[in-house]
């Protein structure tokens, strides 16, 4: 079966760096686009960044533009999120997510919302302290 496995959370202060890994098996790796989204206590899960499947197009959203970088290396089957400048509202549990999407250097139609994708992974905390 699909498994997505994402590991690099932590704790950090205001301003560090952080960079998160996902590992899937089970799937035809470069035939799905790639997402992180992450969910804050009490809030919506929220998409942040996806990557198509041959790694040519991406979207971030507002919040992490200029800050977080998505990247796949698809002879290891993983995809990861470099986050830069972190703030206390980046803290949340981020998890990665798979839509399938045959199309290797196009996004999904749709891709921003939850229900988008097929496949998560179980979650990292990240945690931004002052």
């Amino acid at each position: 079966q699909v498994q997505l496995v994402e590991s690099g959370g932590g704790t950090v202060q205001v301003g560090d760096s952080l960079r998160l890994s996902c590992t899937a098996s089970g799937l035809a790796f470069t035939t799905y686009a790639l997402g992180w989204f992450r969910q804050a206590p009490g809030k919506d899960r929220e998409f942040v960044a996806i990557l198509s499947g041959g790694g040519s197009r991406t979207d971030s959203a507002d919040s992490v533009k200029d800050r977080f970088t998505i990247s796949r290396d698809n002879d290891k089957n993983t995809v990861y999120l470099q986050m830069n400048s972190l703030k206390p509202e980046d803290t949340a549990v981020y998890y990665c997510a798979a839509e399938r999407w045959t199309y290797l250097h196009t996004l999904p139609f749709s891709y921003s919302r939850p229900s988008d994708y097929a496949h998560w992974g179980q979650g990292t905390q990240v945690t931004v302290s002052l």
